[in-house]
């Protein structure tokens, strides 16, 4: 018999990790936004639907429900310090752009910014928000993806929980019928 032991339900989040942590920008008037997320899953391939948590008290939360969009830029691991202090950091009193050197550069369908420095910028539409009111819960349709031609095999972090993250970028090929 395997060897088990109970497992603290505050932890199962860190063993069930979505993905790559992301940042997500948004713009109402002339000021934009960025925070951090870990919590998005995607739903569905074509055209691409992503699940995302916003929790109702983010700043970001009341900007995405109003304007509707939003980017999600993907980063790589050299920018995990500034990841971290942006999403420990609100955008209510600040400009992160500006405090974290990150540079904001248009986006041809929102009016979200893209973020330079990341690899990857995914340009959003909310089009369900029937479980934003119940679970802080948004799906997005990816409307335009951008990526840095450059960046052969970035390398990802993923939250764990607590501080604690993983890199992700060793890649491996098994056989699958999927294209």
């Amino acid at each position: 018999m395997p060897k088990r032991k109970s497992f603290p339900l505050s932890k199962v989040y860190g063993l069930l990790e979505p993905g790559p942590v992301v940042m997500l920008t948004t713009a109402r008037g002339d000021y934009i936004n960025v925070m951090t997320m870990s919590w998005h899953t995607m739903l569905e391939f074509e055209p691409p639907l992503i699940g995302c948590v916003v929790s109702s008290g983010d700043y970001t939360f009341k900007i995405l429900k109003a304007t509707r969009e939003c980017v999600i830029a993907i980063p790589g691991v050299e920018l995990a310090p500034k990841v971290v202090r942006v999403g420990n950091t609100s955008g209510r009193d600040l400009d992160k752009f500006k405090k974290f050197s990150l540079t904001a550069a248009p986006a041809s369908l929102v009016k979200a910014p893209l973020i330079e420095e990341c690899f990857a910028n995914l340009e959003c539409r909310v089009v369900d928000t029937s479980m934003v009111n119940k679970y802080n819960f948004f799906v997005l349709e990816v409307v335009k993806a951008w990526i840095d031609p450059g960046a052969a095999h970035p390398q990802t972090i993923h939250h764990l929980g607590k501080g604690v993250f993983m890199v992700a970028g060793k890649q491996i090929r098994l056989p699958s019928k999927m294209k």
